[in-house]
């Protein structure tokens, strides 16, 4: 307990620039919090903070330990809030984005369910194929489909995401089925339009090895949910994700291509920026979207 205290002390003078405030703040004398500090700087044999009549400034080796008293409090007030009268207790408001089509689909309907959990908290969703940068943006979590650039931001493997050729029995019968994914540059392939796609092309397992197309075709479309409706009326062959087709691959409505060509399954990610001290209501949001994305009941009934 004396260690914490004097924890507490000096980061409290140490952010508040003054032992008198941070006194007042406690409802203890100026010499309490002074005594403490002192024997804080004994028991580590390094001095924290200088101090004179004027204005108090941390030394090099007080900075360092600053940050990290900061990141320990706040794990402690985390850890107490977590159990705190039976519950988590979080408040505040969180801004998510999420690509359109999966955001729809399976970001929106958790939504609900997490503020029911957490009435002090509010949600915001943006929905948006363009990648968001959250940082300069001012969000707080990113939900993201497939391969990641590298960044500085943390990811949080959410589920596993395989992608699937497709194409409605019409336009097979029409232009025929291709045997190997080379065989796609002679078919209408719907692609997301260059300006909005972040991928290196459509992936097959050939050999062994990853190979990465860039097919093409008289139609493309900044928006997946056209390109999926444009391949149910058999107007080419789509490379689309198995949340969002396999429904009509179930019900006839799109037939599999290319499935010895199938490439790894890629990932859903969560995505928010480095930092020391995540929220508690992004973190509790993070740990829901996590455990609802990693129960294979919630896929197996969001395919039916």
């Amino acid at each position: 307990m004396d260690k914490l205290k004097q924890i507490e002390s000096f980061t409290a003078v140490a952010t508040k620039g003054s032992l008198t405030t941070a006194a007042l703040a406690e409802g203890v004398a100026p010499a309490v919090i002074g005594r403490r500090i002192d024997a804080l700087e004994e028991r580590l044999g390094v001095k924290l903070l200088l101090r004179t009549t004027r204005r108090i400034t941390l030394t090099h080796e007080g900075s360092a330990f600053l940050e990290d008293c900061q990141r320990l409090l706040a794990d402690l007030a985390n850890a107490e809030a977590s159990v705190s009268a039976g519950g988590v207790k979080a408040s505040g408001h969180v801004r998510v984005t999420a690509p359109a089509g999966f955001g729809r689909r399976h970001v929106a309907p958790l939504v609900p369910g997490f503020v029911a959990q957490h009435p002090d908290v509010s949600v915001s969703l943006n929905l948006s194929d363009r990648v968001v940068d959250i940082v300069n943006e001012g969000f707080d979590c990113a939900v993201r489909v497939g391969d990641l650039p590298d960044s500085s931001l943390v990811s949080v493997r959410l589920a596993d995401n395989r992608r699937l050729c497709v194409a409605a029995p019409a336009y097979l019968a029409r232009a025929g089925t291709p045997a190997t994914p080379a065989e796609l540059t002679r078919h209408a392939c719907l692609t997301l339009s260059s300006d909005v796609s972040q991928s290196r092309g459509w992936a097959f397992s050939v050999d062994g090895e990853i190979q990465h197309l860039r097919p093409g075709g008289p139609l493309d479309c900044n928006d997946g949910q056209v390109l999926h409706e444009w391949c149910l009326r058999g107007l080419g062959i789509a490379w689309r994700s198995t949340w969002e087709v396999e429904q009509d691959v179930a019900a006839g409505r799109l037939q599999v291509l290319l499935a010895d060509y199938a490439a790894p399954a890629n990932g859903i990610y969560a995505v928010f920026a480095q930092r020391k001290h995540l929220p508690l209501r992004v973190r509790l949001w993070i740990d829901f979207i996590k455990h609802s994305f990693g129960d294979p009941g919630y896929w197996a009934a969001a395919a039916s």
